[in-house]
């Protein structure tokens, strides 16, 4: 059987993550194999720290004094899981570990066992069998670099949980106003409600990186998650690179998660938009030729100038 790591990076989200870690420690259980949890706090002032050494001893926590980014911080912990030999970050230069990090690789990577890495953000809560079902996508599927849960909102409603690489079109829709009849197409990105309401898992560009499982030998084959995305667009750019190197996504609907959607991102909703589109123009510059990131590239400046004069008319109207 396959051992697992869970990687957790919080921010101030100290209630959501300690449901998290109550959900995932009884899926685990119901699981049945080795698994080993980490959380990566990135600053947090709401006693997040102090919560997890009291409530939840077994988990390995990395309490960071900054906010390394979704990246970054899940590097961290990656990085002390594969230990030595652990891949170079793609894109700025990595953080230090501690030097418990080599101990801690070289037990997860010795005597040839297969080791997944999930990483989960804090502000979900795992349904009963998510874990069981993630794992065997990912065994049972030897070319998946990566799987992706069914997520939900906290109503039971379907979370669009996996999207095609974004083009132009899904630029477009994410900055004018389009036709309501074309937001659930694949014009923008989505794939038919139908293949979640299924049981076998379905190819995808990428999950969400809500609750995404990725197998540690794609890690070592295309690298960390770039840090030059310091939030949004991570997951994107590393299962792109997943792809590129013949590595297949999937999504599998029969492993559900809540998903309590920007939790920590609402706490600054200027840094968090600038982060938004800072990292999408990164994303098109890697990924995307020259023609197109010219049009992008308009596209965004013209996008940006109508929401300014909209929101300029919306001060002076208060």
């Amino acid at each position: 059987m396959a051992e697992l790591t869970v990687v957790i990076v919080s921010w101030n989200v100290r209630d959501l993550l300690a449901a998290c870690l109550r959900s995932l420690f009884a899926d685990l259980e119901r699981w049945g194999g080795a698994a080993e949890v980490w959380v990566v706090d990135n600053g947090s002032t709401d006693g997040t720290p102090e919560m997890v050494a009291r409530d939840f001893p077994p988990v390995r926590l990395i309490a960071s004094e900054e906010n390394l980014g979704f990246a970054a911080g899940n590097n961290r912990a990656m990085r002390e899981i594969l230990g030595e030999g652990a891949p170079q970050v793609a894109g700025r230069g990595a953080r230090g570990a501690g030097r418990g990090a080599q101990v801690a690789g070289r037990r997860a990577q010795s005597a040839g066992r297969r080791v997944h890495v999930w990483l989960l953000n804090p502000d979900t809560e795992v349904l009963p069998g998510a874990t069981a079902a993630l794992v065997e996508a990912l065994e049972s599927h030897p070319r998946a670099g990566v799987v992706g849960a069914k997520l939900l909102y906290p109503d039971g409603s379907l979370q669009h949980s996996a999207f095609r690489f974004p083009g132009l079109l899904q630029l477009a829709f994410d900055l004018f106003p389009l036709p309501a009849r074309l937001y659930e197409t694949p014009l923008n990105g989505r794939y038919p409600r139908r293949l979640y309401e299924g049981t076998a898992p379905f190819p995808v560009d990428h999950p969400l990186g809500a609750a995404m499982m990725v197998r540690t030998e794609a890690i070592r084959q295309v690298g960390l998650l770039d840090e030059g995305f310091r939030m949004y667009c991570e997951e994107i750019d590393w299962c792109w690179r997943m792809r590129k190197a013949g590595w297949k996504a999937l999504c599998v609907p029969t492993a559900q998660v809540v998903h309590h959607a920007g939790q920590s991102t609402k706490q600054v909703p200027i840094p968090s938009f600038v982060n938004l589109w800072t990292s999408r123009a990164r994303l098109y510059r890697k990924h995307h030729g020259p023609v197109r990131r010219r049009l992008a590239r308009a596209l965004v400046r013209m996008g940006m100038r109508r929401r300014m004069r909209g929101a300029s008319q919306e001060w002076r109207g208060a």
